[in-house]
């Protein structure tokens, strides 16, 4: 995956603070708790447990979350080393195998429902990352090859 030419490295670098401070934050009655999961994956490293707050998505019970930069994110290949993850989503917690998402009609098909739930923050993403303001599905299909999606399926009880 190539990094996006628009977003500068500082970027990511604020991104990290940031996800220290959401971290530090983090309850589960928080005001975060609703649109923020905690994922943690084991470094593929280090060993150590790795805690990371990231933006999901939930449809029929399984939780999805999206990197934006795409296979290079640490937890994203952390991931890829070692599937078994830790989920924290308000006052729930659970483990599971987290599957990367590799089919890109499926990868378009989330961010069309991001779209549909999250207009004005996807649509200043997208544009962001280049896309017109008047995108098309393969718009969204070309944009979908640098993106990596992992599902987390809770267990059933």
């Amino acid at each position: 995956m190539k990094r996006s030419p628009r977003i500068p490295v500082v970027f990511w670098r604020v991104i990290k603070v940031l996800n220290k401070l959401i971290l530090s934050q983090n309850k589960p009655r928080s005001k975060a708790a609703s649109r923020v999961l905690v994922l943690t994956t084991i470094g593929r490293n280090s060993g150590q447990p790795r805690s990371i707050p990231l933006q999901f998505e939930e449809l029929e019970g399984v939780y999805y979350v999206a990197s934006a930069r795409g296979t290079q994110a640490d937890w994203y290949r952390n991931i890829i080393a070692c599937p078994k993850v830790e989920v924290v989503v308000g006052e729930k917690m659970f483990s599971t195998i987290a599957r990367p998402m590799t089919d890109i009609t499926q990868i378009a098909d989330f961010l069309e429902l991001r779209l549909q739930r999250h207009p004005h923050f996807m649509g200043v993403m997208l544009r962001i990352e280049g896309l017109p303001r008047k995108y098309s599905r393969s718009d969204i299909e070309k944009f979908s090859e640098r993106l990596a999606i992992v599902e987390l399926q809770q267990p059933n009880p």
